[in-house]
């Protein structure tokens, strides 16, 4: 880990993921994109920590993108597949995130954005996909027809211009809007109510989503019929329903 990425672990199972060079506007530095490896590792490996939640340093940017400087010094032509620490795709991970866009988030800010399963945005935020605007791709948007309509997702990266916060909740890209400076706090309240659910639960109801967004209706309902077994046969399944029959809390074990 290091200083371009800072790492909360939060004795409430939370994780907030920092981006934190705020006067590159959180660009994706080869040392921010080291951290943000690191910081997606620490996550997944440690059993306590339940959901992250990735956000950038200062109040302007989430993420303004990649480093084109670094692109002209290298000549880069196709990104290497595995450039970008991207959860669900080029890295493995099993727990739920939460994007907080405290800023613009464009091109590859918008990137790691998508990535998350859930996004919190604050109402001075943008979002555009710019790469028309450089001369550069954005293949990973592919997975946007899942989120938006063809046209709007064809006129964001025909024309490379951005997009405010409410038109990005308009369109479903965001999930809930927030105050400028207060969008880490609306998004650490999102995710404890994602904590409140059973962990085996919220664990196959997320696996469901993404089946149903990669499979046909038939396939995606065998494997989410497969995804909810162990759910099903957990202690959590039968602690949910005495708890609420005796009117308390449910205590999940997670088993």
């Amino acid at each position: 880990m290091n200083d371009a990425v800072l790492f909360d672990a939060r004795e409430d199972g939370i994780a907030v993921i920092t981006l934190n060079r705020p006067e590159q506007r959180n660009a994706l530095t080869a040392e921010v994109r080291e951290g943000l490896r690191a910081a997606w590792a620490r996550f997944e490996a440690d059993d306590a920590l339940r959901i992250a939640i990735l956000t950038g340093s200062g109040d302007k940017a989430f993420c303004a993108g990649g480093d084109l400087k670094e692109m002209v010094e290298t000549g880069m032509a196709v990104p290497p597949r595995d450039m970008y620490a991207l959860p669900y795709d080029t890295i493995e991970l099993s727990k739920p995130t939460i994007a907080a866009v405290n800023g613009v988030a464009f091109a590859g800010g918008w990137m790691i954005a998508q990535a998350c399963d859930l996004c919190v945005a604050s109402t001075a935020a943008k979002f555009a996909i710019t790469e028309v605007k450089v001369g550069r791709g954005s293949p990973w948007a592919a997975p946007l027809i899942h989120m938006i309509g063809q046209r709007i997702f064809m006129e964001i990266v025909l024309t490379g211009k951005p997009i405010d916060a409410a038109r990005a909740y308009e369109i479903g890209l965001v999930n809930r809007l927030a105050q400028p400076g207060a969008v880490l706090d609306a998004a650490i309240e999102l995710a404890r109510e994602v904590l409140e659910g059973a962990p085996l639960s919220v664990k196959a109801a997320r696996e469901t989503v993404m089946l149903s967004t990669e499979m046909g209706r038939s396939a995606a309902l065998a494997a989410a019929r497969s995804a909810h077994e162990h759910t099903y046969n957990s202690q959590d399944a039968q602690e949910g329903p005495r708890a609420f029959a005796e009117k308390r809390r449910p205590v999940w074990s997670g088993r």
